[in-house]
């Protein structure tokens, strides 16, 4: 990062390289901006929304590493050297993530502000499972194989509101992703 000096608003502004669906973004950024609105403001990528800007409602979730978090809470350069997914780069290319396809086939959206947010957090929270992360309510902690029924998806999800309660299609929809990604493992195992 190199630091240097903004002298028309006398701020400082550091040099950060995202790394971003793939590609990389050099950015001059005020050292307080968050990764939501470097992703927004900076970068034109606005599928990740800006809800409550406080980390409580999850319409910013995108993946950090593989892992979900709140980019309204992440400060940009903090961000830097680190794998970066928004909901534009969760499909490959034209086609479609399986969360994504699942969230169109069960009608899990609205008025569809929250669902670049509630994907994201589902992607992330697939991968949390896959590795055996256990949750608040699930039944054996030591367990290699986590069952993912409606109230362990509803747990994981938790961070993620959905102000117009499309939950009832969200939940269903999760479920099929994951059962989809277990055919598709024991077929490639096979």
């Amino acid at each position: 990062m190199a630091l240097s000096t903004n002298t028309t608003h006398h701020t400082q502004t550091l040099t950060v390289t995202l790394h971003i669906n793939g590609k990389d973004y050099n950015l001059e950024l005020d050292p307080r901006v968050t990764l939501l609105d470097a992703l927004r403001e900076h970068l034109a990528l606005s599928g990740s929304k800006k809800g409550c800007d406080h980390g409580q409602c999850g319409a910013c979730t995108v993946l950090l590493n593989g892992r979900r978090i709140n980019s309204c809470l992440a400060l940009a350069v903090a961000c830097q050297g680190a794998e970066i997914v928004t909901i534009e780069g969760i499909g490959e290319g034209e086609k479609l993530h399986p969360v994504q396809q699942a969230f169109i086939e069960h009608d899990a959206f609205q008025c569809g502000y929250c669902t670049p947010g509630q994907i994201c957090s589902a992607v992330g929270m697939l991968r949390e499972v896959e590795a055996g992360w256990p949750s608040v309510v699930s039944a054996d902690l030591t367990a290699h194989h986590i069952d993912l029924d409606e109230d362990e998806i509803r747990e994981r999800m938790s961070g993620n509101l959905c102000r117009c309660a499309a939950y009832a299609n969200i939940v269903p929809a999760i479920t099929e992703a994951a059962q989809q990604r277990q055919t598709t493992d024991k077929e490639a195992h096979r």
